[in-house]
């Protein structure tokens, strides 16, 4: 028993082919159809191909990420009933095809969001990270939305300020692509004015009223993803918190406590992303994985290193703030746990996420930002190594 390796692929436009794949030590892909409008129907047809594209490349597609929730869904407005009703009907097709793992998020507007794509670490390769005071002074001074202020500590606006004041033209358009424009993954992009217009028509979606819908949302799809198979794995809010006036409902353990209470099923499933949880230094990871792991559908394994005002960056996969190898073992014991209470989704699908540019990557443009092939590789081959020291060294206590 051990978890299945899998890794993240962006189609056959993807600079990483499927046979780096498979030498890096994957045997899993994670992949999705990014070419289908958002709300529309994933059609078998085109499931199948994507399918066969993979199988071709002698690798399995475990998992679905994402089939995206289209913003009319989180809002409960416009054509949200239709929307729900073509979710169904690809969470049916996925199902259809055998793939039986879906990750998805309830994330308004932006799905990860990081204010410098190229931060220099000291080994000279390049991390993702967020800063604090830079997220300030965009929303504030850039942004400039209504009351972003009251949202920020003095001592956070003191700084934003000053950074402002000096940063230059490029340097906070660069800022501004970072943030809005689009990430791989993401499936929306933005300029400024058009951002704040998709705001604004949040205005009256409380934290309150997104967990409804996100709990409405849940009990539609899951009976559909249990007629067929499918086991849903939702991703947490990253970062964990609020920003730009947008609540956040997946980013502590109470929250997903919530959502599994809210339909009781293994279908109704989480996508345990330690980068994500691991960007508040309030959440306790292990502890996690001990309460709720009987719902990890799936698993990103990344690391951050924490600041005091924050901001965090990726750091690589053992380093960082957060106890991987205390996650690792919580996440053995769970697949034990599974053993012995009989259930048969033992080999939990995880990828290595994100990962630093570095290497060959720094002499290339094509890779995708978070996704390069030695970052990610290096990740995979240490989490393969830690998996099966904390299995060595614990068997002996079962």
């Amino acid at each position: 028993m051990k978890l299945e390796q899998t890794w993240r692929w962006f189609g056959l436009n993807d600079p990483i082919s499927l046979q780096d794949v498979r030498q890096a030590g994957a045997t899993g892909i994670v992949s999705a159809l990014h070419h289908v409008p958002n709300g529309q129907v994933w059609e078998v047809a085109e499931i199948r191909k994507r399918k066969a594209e993979i199988e071709a490349g002698g690798l399995t597609w475990s998992v679905v990420e994402s089939i995206p929730v289209h913003e009319d869904i989180k809002k409960r407005t416009g054509n949200y009933s239709l929307f729900i009703e073509n979710y169904k009907k690809s969470l049916e097709n996925v199902g259809k095809c055998g793939i039986n793992t879906v990750c998805y998020n309830f994330m308004p507007v932006l799905d990860w969001t990081r204010t410098d794509l190229a931060f220099k670490v000291e080994d000279g390769s390049e991390a993702l990270r967020f800063d604090s005071v830079e997220i300030a002074a965009f929303d504030v001074f850039i942004l400039k939305r209504p009351d972003a202020n009251s949202d920020y500590p003095p001592a956070i606006l003191e700084r934003a300020k000053t950074y402002i004041e000096n940063a230059s033209e490029a340097a906070k358009s660069l800022l501004v692509k970072n943030i809005i424009a689009g990430l791989p993954g993401s499936e929306e992009s933005y300029k400024v004015d058009d951002f704040q217009k998709t705001l604004d028509t949040y205005r009256d979606v409380t934290p309150s009223v997104l967990r409804a819908n996100l709990l409405d949302f849940v009990k539609e799809i899951t009976p559909i993803a249990e007629k067929w198979g499918v086991k849903l794995a939702i991703h947490p809010d990253d970062p964990p918190f609020p920003m730009f006036g947008l609540p956040r409902v997946v980013s502590t353990l109470s929250d997903c406590e919530a959502l599994f209470s809210a339909y009781d099923s293994p279908h109704n499933g989480l996508c345990f992303c330690t980068g994500s949880f691991g960007a508040r230094a309030d959440n306790d990871l292990p502890k996690m994985v001990e309460t709720v792991g009987y719902r990890i559908n799936f698993l990103h394994l990344r690391n951050v290193q924490l600041e005091a005002d924050g901001s965090f960056y990726e750091a690589n996969h053992l380093e960082g703030s957060t106890p991987m190898a205390d996650v690792m073992l919580a996440i053995v014991k769970e697949q034990n746990r599974r053993e012995k209470a009989g259930r048969t989704d033992l080999e939990i699908p995880m990828r290595p996420d994100h990962g630093h540019r570095m290497m060959g990557d720094l002499k290339t443009t094509g890779s995708n930002l978070g996704y390069t092939l030695y970052g990610r590789m290096r990740g995979l081959s240490e989490l393969r190594g830690l998996e099966m020291g904390v299995r060595s060294a614990s068997a002996a206590n079962w």
